[in-house]
């Protein structure tokens, strides 16, 4: 037999097992089957010698509550009852009878009409009550009661009890399956909503430290160009003055549309570019342009991190240097690395007045610092300075990267020849 062979038998097979479920799921096959057994009921009802209105009656509304058994699971009760109440007061069981009884106990447990430990004893007892009445209806106007007949009554209480009791535990199973299966579903849903939920907040963490920086120096560079530029005439200082208005609106747009992507999020880490280390003197070089002073103190030179360290690193940097300028103008910014045996402690001060008494306790900027921070098993501090000014203070735990300074100079930069270490993993 050929792959293509053994494949296409193989389709077949599955499509010939997947046919049954297709029609049971059907909506029209509860009202199919129900009125297909009643009719089946009632021919067989029929057909039996005396028998009584009572008896069609029962019968009928066994199997034909069965309809509703998808739509209305507590339906299923008047078919269970009907059904033993048919058998009950008949010495010969009715098959349609027996079988709308089952579907009715399958049907109670799957849908948790009842608890299962309930319908089992029910399922147990109503064996007992109609072995016990048909004993007593019919078995004592025997003339003789010999071995052989109570074979066959224990043997009927068996397969009736075992019959219920199977269709309870079928049911009881099937229903677990389906919360499973529904609880899988919910468990991806709510995963999904995590990761969207995370993605939004590195967006939200993303657009603060790059526009809300590079905006900021644009309001800085414009306002400063008004009062540093000779000879400037008045529709050119108009026009600045402009540039840094809208430069500040932009800022306060960008705060409420950080309320929003930040809602419900998850914090983690977002795959946007990563700056390394080697950028943070351009990244001071920038801010002395726009007026401020800043400097940076390595000991034992940039240390090689993880690049996802090393984007934290900037990113704390860029928006300490972003918060000097707006809070501390003409502030001495001192941004110093210091690597310890287990860790990489970041320091960063400046000589400005300080945060003012009574300010929040930090707005997006700080929080995205925190977030980077603890999201690599580090700590972050801040506050005001030992010296006055504000003090923002951060430590990132260090393992030796397993690769050589020349192959992680591949990752990273090229040439980069510095001892390497890296964030512990969280």
């Amino acid at each position: 037999m050929t792959s293509r062979t053994w494949t296409a038998l193989r389709s077949s097979l599955d499509a010939v097992r997947a046919a049954p479920r297709a029609v049971a799921a059907s909506p029209a096959y509860p009202w199919v089957s129900g009125a297909a057994l009643t009719c089946a009921a009632y021919v067989s009802v029929e057909r039996t010698p005396d028998t009584s209105p009572l008896d069609m009656a029962m019968a009928v509304v066994a199997t034909a509550a069965l309809m509703w058994r998808r739509t209305r699971p507590a339906v299923a009760v008047v078919a269970v009852l009907a059904a033993l109440a048919s058998i009950l007061f008949w010495r010969e069981v009715f098959a349609t009878s027996a079988v709308a009884g089952l579907i009715g106990f399958y049907t109670l447990a799957r849908n948790r009409v009842l608890p299962s430990s309930v319908l089992h004893v029910a399922a147990l007892a109503s064996a007992g009550v109609l072995q016990s009445s048909h004993l007593l209806a019919f078995g004592f106007q025997m003339p003789s009661m010999n071995q052989a007949y109570w074979v066959t009554y224990y043997t009927e209480f068996f397969v009736l009890a075992a019959s219920m009791v199977t269709a309870v535990s079928i049911g009881d199973a099937v229903g677990s399956q389906e919360e499973r299966a529904d609880a899988r579903a919910l468990l991806i849903a709510v995963e999904r909503r995590r990761a969207a939920d995370a993605e939004r907040a590195a967006i939200a963490r993303e657009l603060h430290d790059v526009v809300s920086h590079s905006v900021s120096m644009i309001a800085v560079q414009a306002e400063s160009a008004t009062y540093t530029t000779p000879g400037l005439p008045p529709e050119g200082r108009e026009a600045l003055q402009l540039i840094a208005g809208t430069a500040r609106d932009s800022l306060h747009e960008l705060r409420h549309l950080l309320n929003v992507l930040r809602k419900d999020g998850e914090q983690k880490s977002g795959s946007a570019p990563q700056p390394t280390l080697e950028r943070l003197d351009d990244l001071l070089e920038q801010h002395r342009t726009v007026g401020g002073s800043a400097e940076l103190r390595a000991e034992d030179g940039i240390p090689v991190l993880l690049p996802s360290v090393e984007m934290s690193v900037y990113r704390v940097v860029q928006e300490a240097l972003t918060n000097a300028r707006r809070h501390a103008p003409g502030a001495h910014t001192v941004v110093v690395l210091a690597r310890r045996p287990d860790r990489l402690l970041l320091r960063i001060t400046d000589d400005g007045p300080g945060p003012p008494k009574g300010c929040p306790a930090g707005g997006h900027g700080l929080i995205g610092m925190r977030e980077r921070v603890t999201l690599l098993g580090g700590e972050l501090s801040t506050g005001p300075g030992a010296r006055g000014g504000f003090l923002i203070e951060a430590w990132f735990p260090l393992l030796p990267l397993s690769e050589e300074p020349g192959e992680v100079g591949g990752v990273n930069g090229a040439g980069r020849r510095r001892a390497g270490y890296g964030a512990a993993p969280w």
